[in-house]
């Protein structure tokens, strides 16, 4: 028997359903720790990300639970692709624009970005980082400023970072409010209304 939803919980659902960012994606790649690909999760589902792209073609696909994600890898879809190539000709041909984390060659500062563009941000494996590919083939390279010793942030907290001057940047230009799509939040807000 299907459990009636509550009008709480309906209109909490369209709230959060028609403030999806669809100009703001996240890929993954390689992230070993399925803790940490949790995390990323629950930062992505905060700010406002309707999907993320996983590559994973050197590390084992992370099992997720919902309990480790609390919940938020049912509310954000996932995209996968065994190929770096592959998952920026798709992004790209969905009109995003790719930057990715490196503290490799000549990155620019996270805070000089505009990221209220349709940009993909993407995020490397926790020891190696982005691969070679990753980086070669993305539009820019951007880095987190630091100023302690250690020049490394866990994965998960370097996307939350990242995620959170996204949402800061945009939240100031009224992205939140703006209902670009009705059609797709429509759609979204019907899928939603049937998850448990």
């Amino acid at each position: 028997m299907k459990k009636e939803i509550t009008e709480r919980r309906k209109g909490k659902i369209i709230t959060v359903a028609s403030a999806r960012q669809d100009s703001l994606r996240l890929v993954l790649e390689n992230v070993h720790d399925p803790h940490n690909v949790s995390a990323v999760f629950r930062s992505c589902d905060a700010v406002g990300i309707p999907k993320v792209s996983l590559i994973y073609n050197i590390e084992k696909y992370p099992k997720i639970g919902s309990k480790s994600s609390a919940s938020a890898f049912k509310w954000v879809e996932k995209e996968k692709f065994t190929d770096v190539k592959k998952c920026y000709q798709t992004l790209r041909e969905e009109g995003f624009t790719i930057l990715a984390s490196s503290l490799k060659e000549n990155p620019i500062n996270l805070y000089d970005l505009d990221l209220t563009k349709k940009i993909a941000l993407v995020f490397g494996n926790e020891h190696r980082g982005i691969s070679d590919e990753a980086e070669n083939l993305a539009d820019t390279i951007f880095y987190i400023p630091m100023m302690g010793m250690v020049q490394s942030l866990n994965i998960s907290v370097a996307a939350a970072v990242t995620l959170y001057e996204a949402m800061r940047q945009r939240k100031l230009k009224g992205f939140y409010n703006q209902k670009d799509n009705p059609e797709l939040i429509e759609r979204r807000i019907e899928e939603w209304l049937t998850k448990k």
